[in-house]
Protein backbone atom coordinates (compact mmCIF):
# COMPACT_ATOMS: atom_id res chain seq x y z
CA UNK A 1 0.00 0.00 0.00
CA UNK A 2 1.43 3.38 -0.95
CA UNK A 3 0.95 6.34 1.35
CA UNK A 4 -0.55 8.72 -1.19
CA UNK A 5 -2.71 10.71 1.21
CA UNK A 6 -1.09 13.34 3.39
CA UNK A 7 -3.05 14.83 6.24
CA UNK A 8 -2.58 18.55 6.68
CA UNK A 9 -2.74 18.07 10.46
CA UNK A 10 0.37 15.85 10.65
CA UNK A 11 3.04 17.62 12.62
CA UNK A 12 1.11 20.88 12.87
CA UNK A 13 0.54 22.55 16.21
CA UNK A 14 -3.06 22.15 17.33
CA UNK A 15 -5.05 25.02 18.80
CA UNK A 16 -7.34 24.91 21.84
CA UNK A 17 -10.39 25.21 19.55
CA UNK A 18 -9.23 22.24 17.45
CA UNK A 19 -8.71 20.08 20.53
CA UNK A 20 -11.77 21.03 22.59
CA UNK A 21 -14.30 22.58 20.15
CA UNK A 22 -15.92 25.16 22.47
CA UNK A 23 -18.61 25.88 19.86
CA UNK A 24 -19.91 22.32 20.05
CA UNK A 25 -19.71 22.41 23.85
CA UNK A 26 -21.87 25.53 24.02
CA UNK A 27 -24.35 24.12 21.48
CA UNK A 28 -24.79 20.83 23.37
CA UNK A 29 -25.03 22.70 26.67
CA UNK A 30 -27.81 24.84 25.19
CA UNK A 31 -29.61 21.71 23.98
CA UNK A 32 -29.31 20.23 27.46
CA UNK A 33 -30.69 23.34 29.15
CA UNK A 34 -33.66 23.50 26.76
CA UNK A 35 -34.31 19.80 27.36
CA UNK A 36 -34.15 20.31 31.14
CA UNK A 37 -36.72 23.09 31.09
CA UNK A 38 -38.92 21.24 28.56
CA UNK A 39 -39.23 18.09 30.69
CA UNK A 40 -39.57 19.99 33.97
CA UNK A 41 -40.78 23.59 34.16
CA UNK A 42 -42.35 23.74 30.68
CA UNK A 43 -43.85 20.23 30.77
CA UNK A 44 -47.47 21.35 31.47
CA UNK A 45 -47.48 23.17 28.12
CA UNK A 46 -47.24 19.85 26.24
CA UNK A 47 -50.30 17.71 25.53
CA UNK A 48 -50.47 14.41 27.42
CA UNK A 49 -47.13 15.09 29.08
CA UNK A 50 -45.96 12.93 31.96
CA UNK A 51 -43.12 13.33 34.46
CA UNK A 52 -39.74 12.16 33.16
CA UNK A 53 -37.86 10.07 35.74
CA UNK A 54 -34.51 11.44 36.85
CA UNK A 55 -32.81 8.29 35.52
CA UNK A 56 -34.03 9.01 32.00
CA UNK A 57 -32.94 12.64 32.25
CA UNK A 58 -29.48 11.40 33.26
CA UNK A 59 -29.45 9.16 30.17
CA UNK A 60 -30.05 12.21 27.99
CA UNK A 61 -27.25 14.19 29.64
CA UNK A 62 -24.92 11.20 29.30
CA UNK A 63 -25.81 11.09 25.61
CA UNK A 64 -24.85 14.74 25.22
CA UNK A 65 -21.61 14.09 27.12
CA UNK A 66 -20.79 11.17 24.80
CA UNK A 67 -21.49 13.39 21.80
CA UNK A 68 -19.03 16.00 23.06
CA UNK A 69 -16.38 13.41 23.96
CA UNK A 70 -16.63 11.89 20.48
CA UNK A 71 -16.78 15.11 18.47
CA UNK A 72 -15.48 17.91 20.69
CA UNK A 73 -12.60 16.46 22.69
CA UNK A 74 -9.01 15.66 21.63
CA UNK A 75 -10.28 12.16 20.80
CA UNK A 76 -11.78 13.59 17.61
CA UNK A 77 -8.68 15.55 16.62
CA UNK A 78 -6.14 12.78 17.19
CA UNK A 79 -8.45 10.15 15.78
CA UNK A 80 -8.85 12.15 12.59
CA UNK A 81 -5.22 13.10 12.09
CA UNK A 82 -3.06 10.45 13.74
CA UNK A 83 -4.45 7.24 15.23
CA UNK A 84 -6.90 4.80 13.71
CA UNK A 85 -7.58 3.24 17.12
CA UNK A 86 -8.78 6.60 18.47
CA UNK A 87 -10.87 7.10 15.35
CA UNK A 88 -12.64 3.79 15.93
CA UNK A 89 -13.19 4.61 19.61
CA UNK A 90 -14.73 7.92 18.51
CA UNK A 91 -17.03 6.11 16.08
CA UNK A 92 -18.01 3.55 18.70
CA UNK A 93 -19.12 6.30 21.08
CA UNK A 94 -20.79 8.42 18.41
CA UNK A 95 -22.77 5.73 16.60
CA UNK A 96 -23.26 2.93 19.14
CA UNK A 97 -23.36 4.56 22.59
CA UNK A 98 -24.72 8.10 22.16
CA UNK A 99 -27.94 7.52 20.10
CA UNK A 100 -29.62 5.00 22.45
CA UNK A 101 -28.85 7.20 25.46
CA UNK A 102 -30.53 10.20 23.84
CA UNK A 103 -33.49 8.14 22.65
CA UNK A 104 -34.05 6.67 26.12
CA UNK A 105 -33.97 10.15 27.62
CA UNK A 106 -36.44 11.84 25.26
CA UNK A 107 -40.13 11.31 26.17
CA UNK A 108 -42.55 10.66 23.33
CA UNK A 109 -44.73 13.63 24.20
CA UNK A 110 -41.78 15.94 23.57
CA UNK A 111 -41.24 14.63 20.03
CA UNK A 112 -44.85 14.13 18.98
CA UNK A 113 -45.68 17.82 18.21
CA UNK A 114 -43.00 17.81 15.49
CA UNK A 115 -44.55 14.75 13.81
CA UNK A 116 -48.20 15.74 13.53
CA UNK A 117 -48.52 16.02 9.75
CA UNK A 118 -49.42 13.03 7.59
CA UNK A 119 -46.30 13.49 5.48
CA UNK A 120 -44.06 13.41 8.57
CA UNK A 121 -45.85 10.32 9.85
CA UNK A 122 -45.40 8.49 6.54
CA UNK A 123 -41.70 9.39 6.43
CA UNK A 124 -41.22 8.19 10.00
CA UNK A 125 -43.03 4.92 9.29
CA UNK A 126 -40.75 4.35 6.32
CA UNK A 127 -37.38 5.23 7.83
CA UNK A 128 -38.05 3.41 11.12
CA UNK A 129 -38.77 0.10 9.39
CA UNK A 130 -36.41 -2.31 11.19
CA UNK A 131 -35.17 -4.08 8.05
CA UNK A 132 -34.40 -0.78 6.33
CA UNK A 133 -32.74 0.63 9.46
CA UNK A 134 -30.56 -2.46 9.85
CA UNK A 135 -29.54 -2.49 6.19
CA UNK A 136 -28.80 1.24 6.03
CA UNK A 137 -26.55 1.41 9.09
CA UNK A 138 -24.50 -1.68 8.32
CA UNK A 139 -24.14 -0.69 4.67
CA UNK A 140 -22.97 2.83 5.56
CA UNK A 141 -20.59 1.46 8.21
CA UNK A 142 -19.07 -1.11 5.85
CA UNK A 143 -18.71 1.28 2.90
CA UNK A 144 -17.08 3.92 5.10
CA UNK A 145 -14.28 1.51 6.06
CA UNK A 146 -13.38 0.55 2.49
CA UNK A 147 -9.83 1.94 2.36
CA UNK A 148 -10.03 4.16 -0.74
CA UNK A 149 -13.39 5.60 0.38
CA UNK A 150 -12.22 6.37 3.89
CA UNK A 151 -8.98 7.90 2.60
CA UNK A 152 -10.94 10.05 0.16
CA UNK A 153 -13.41 11.22 2.81
CA UNK A 154 -10.69 12.04 5.31
CA UNK A 155 -8.88 14.12 2.70
CA UNK A 156 -12.03 16.19 1.97
CA UNK A 157 -13.44 17.99 5.04
CA UNK A 158 -16.72 18.83 3.29
CA UNK A 159 -17.38 15.27 2.09
CA UNK A 160 -16.31 13.87 5.43
CA UNK A 161 -18.73 16.09 7.36
CA UNK A 162 -21.54 15.18 4.95
CA UNK A 163 -20.86 11.45 5.36
CA UNK A 164 -20.72 11.85 9.15
CA UNK A 165 -24.18 13.45 9.11
CA UNK A 166 -25.54 10.55 7.03
CA UNK A 167 -23.77 8.09 9.34
CA UNK A 168 -25.25 9.74 12.43
CA UNK A 169 -28.78 9.76 11.01
CA UNK A 170 -28.37 6.07 10.15
CA UNK A 171 -27.27 5.40 13.74
CA UNK A 172 -30.42 7.01 15.15
CA UNK A 173 -32.41 5.10 12.53
CA UNK A 174 -30.75 1.88 13.70
CA UNK A 175 -31.62 2.40 17.36
CA UNK A 176 -35.10 3.85 16.91
CA UNK A 177 -36.90 0.47 16.55
CA UNK A 178 -35.32 -0.62 19.86
CA UNK A 179 -35.69 2.50 22.01
CA UNK A 180 -38.47 4.34 20.16
CA UNK A 181 -39.95 6.94 22.54
CA UNK A 182 -43.13 6.99 20.42
CA UNK A 183 -45.32 3.86 20.77
CA UNK A 184 -46.88 4.42 17.34
CA UNK A 185 -43.45 3.81 15.74
CA UNK A 186 -42.53 0.96 18.09
CA UNK A 187 -44.24 -1.78 16.11
CA UNK A 188 -42.07 -4.85 16.79
CA UNK A 189 -42.32 -7.06 19.85
CA UNK A 190 -39.58 -7.38 22.46
CA UNK A 191 -38.63 -10.83 21.14
CA UNK A 192 -38.22 -9.41 17.65
CA UNK A 193 -36.16 -6.55 19.08
CA UNK A 194 -33.78 -9.06 20.64
CA UNK A 195 -33.46 -10.84 17.28
CA UNK A 196 -32.92 -7.46 15.59
CA UNK A 197 -30.06 -6.58 17.95
CA UNK A 198 -28.47 -10.02 17.51
CA UNK A 199 -28.58 -9.84 13.70
CA UNK A 200 -27.10 -6.34 13.78
CA UNK A 201 -24.19 -7.67 15.79
CA UNK A 202 -23.60 -10.37 13.21
CA UNK A 203 -23.73 -7.90 10.30
CA UNK A 204 -21.18 -5.61 11.94
CA UNK A 205 -18.68 -8.42 12.47
CA UNK A 206 -17.23 -8.84 8.93
CA UNK A 207 -16.00 -5.23 8.67
CA UNK A 208 -14.41 -5.44 12.12
CA UNK A 209 -12.85 -8.83 11.30
CA UNK A 210 -11.28 -7.51 8.08
CA UNK A 211 -9.62 -4.73 10.07
CA UNK A 212 -8.55 -6.94 12.98
CA UNK A 213 -7.03 -9.70 10.84
CA UNK A 214 -5.49 -7.50 8.14
CA UNK A 215 -1.87 -8.40 7.41
CA UNK A 216 -0.84 -4.88 6.41
CA UNK A 217 -2.00 -1.29 7.00
CA UNK A 218 -5.17 -0.58 5.03
CA UNK A 219 -5.42 3.22 5.16
CA UNK A 220 -2.95 5.44 3.37
CA UNK A 221 -3.96 8.49 5.42
CA UNK A 222 -2.66 6.89 8.63
CA UNK A 223 0.40 5.55 6.83
CA UNK A 224 1.29 9.19 6.19
CA UNK A 225 1.67 9.84 9.94
CA UNK A 226 5.38 10.32 10.76
CA UNK A 227 6.87 7.29 12.52
CA UNK A 228 8.03 9.37 15.50
CA UNK A 229 4.38 10.19 16.29
CA UNK A 230 3.25 6.55 16.45
CA UNK A 231 2.06 5.29 19.83
CA UNK A 232 1.97 1.75 18.43
CA UNK A 233 3.25 0.17 15.23
CA UNK A 234 0.85 1.16 12.48
CA UNK A 235 -0.58 -2.33 11.96
CA UNK A 236 -1.06 -2.85 15.70
CA UNK A 237 -2.89 0.48 15.99
CA UNK A 238 -5.16 -0.52 13.10
CA UNK A 239 -5.94 -3.91 14.63
CA UNK A 240 -6.55 -2.27 18.01
CA UNK A 241 -9.11 -0.02 16.32
CA UNK A 242 -11.02 -3.03 15.01
CA UNK A 243 -10.89 -4.69 18.44
CA UNK A 244 -12.17 -1.52 20.15
CA UNK A 245 -15.11 -1.26 17.78
CA UNK A 246 -16.01 -4.94 18.24
CA UNK A 247 -15.70 -4.84 22.04
CA UNK A 248 -17.80 -1.67 22.36
CA UNK A 249 -20.37 -3.14 19.98
CA UNK A 250 -20.57 -6.34 22.05
CA UNK A 251 -20.97 -4.39 25.29
CA UNK A 252 -23.63 -2.02 23.92
CA UNK A 253 -25.58 -4.72 22.10
CA UNK A 254 -25.31 -6.98 25.15
CA UNK A 255 -26.72 -4.23 27.37
CA UNK A 256 -29.51 -3.58 24.87
CA UNK A 257 -30.37 -7.30 24.78
CA UNK A 258 -30.43 -7.47 28.58
CA UNK A 259 -32.51 -4.28 28.81
CA UNK A 260 -35.13 -5.61 26.36
CA UNK A 261 -35.12 -9.12 27.83
CA UNK A 262 -35.72 -8.06 31.41
CA UNK A 263 -38.37 -5.56 30.32
CA UNK A 264 -40.12 -8.36 28.41
CA UNK A 265 -39.73 -10.73 31.39
CA UNK A 266 -41.18 -8.22 33.86
CA UNK A 267 -44.10 -7.54 31.54
CA UNK A 268 -44.84 -11.27 31.15
CA UNK A 269 -44.67 -11.82 34.90
CA UNK A 270 -46.97 -8.86 35.54
CA UNK A 271 -49.51 -10.15 33.02
CA UNK A 272 -49.39 -13.64 34.57
CA UNK A 273 -49.92 -12.22 38.06
CA UNK A 274 -52.85 -10.12 36.85
CA UNK A 275 -54.43 -13.19 35.21
CA UNK A 276 -53.97 -15.26 38.38
CA UNK A 277 -55.46 -12.47 40.48
CA UNK A 278 -58.42 -12.14 38.13
CA UNK A 279 -58.99 -15.92 38.17
CA UNK A 280 -58.75 -15.98 41.97
CA UNK A 281 -61.37 -13.25 42.46
CA UNK A 282 -63.58 -14.76 39.77
CA UNK A 283 -63.50 -18.18 41.42
CA UNK A 284 -64.06 -16.90 44.95
CA UNK A 285 -66.77 -14.53 43.79
CA UNK A 286 -68.57 -17.48 42.18
CA UNK A 287 -68.22 -19.56 45.38
CA UNK A 288 -69.60 -16.72 47.50
CA UNK A 289 -72.61 -16.45 45.23
CA UNK A 290 -73.20 -20.19 45.57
Amino acid sequence: MSATVVHTGHGAASSFAELWNPGLFLLLLLVGIIYHYAVNRWRPRFTDSEPVPVKLQIYFWLGLACWYIAEGSPLSYYGHHYYFSMHMLQQSILYLVMPPLLLMGVPGWLLRPALQGQFAKRIMKFITNPLLAMAMFNFIFSVYHIPFIMDSLMASPMLHELYKIIFLLAAFQLWFPVFAPLPEYNSISDLKKMAYIFVNGVLLTPACALIIFAKEPMYAMYAAVPAQLHLLPMLDDQQLGGVIMKIVQEIVYGYALAYIFFRWYRRERKEEEEELTADFYSEHGHMNRV
